[in-house]
């Protein structure tokens, strides 16, 4: 009697394994769908930032572009500006001074 059960016994443990193959199975896709999302969510906010930012630079260019009224020194007082503003690198600061100092 006791090898009848044997058969059922390993059946039992072969049934129990395959359940929890499909169950980790199911776990993983289901994390694998929450990553998904997650990505696609963080692809949708970088897209919205992008499109924000194109659309404050062109805004922006034209400011910088103006020239200043006030001749040499009010063009040297906004470079200064725009220096310390972080707008322009120092070496970016040398050589728009040294253009409008030379009439350029």
């Amino acid at each position: 009697m006791l090898l009848r059960r044997r058969p059922l016994l390993g059946a039992a443990v072969v049934g129990g394994v395959a359940y929890h193959a499909g169950k980790q199975r199911v776990r993983a896709q289901e994390a694998e769908a929450g990553q998904d999302y997650q990505i696609q969510q963080l692809q949708e906010q970088n897209a919205q930032m992008q499109q924000q930012l194109q659309q404050q630079a062109p805004a922006a260019a034209p400011a910088a572009a103006a020239a200043p009224a006030g001749g040499v020194t009010g063009q040297l007082t906004e470079l200064k500006g725009l220096l310390d503003a972080g707008v322009l690198s120092p070496e970016e600061f040398e050589a728009a001074k040294a253009k409008v100092l030379a009439g350029g």
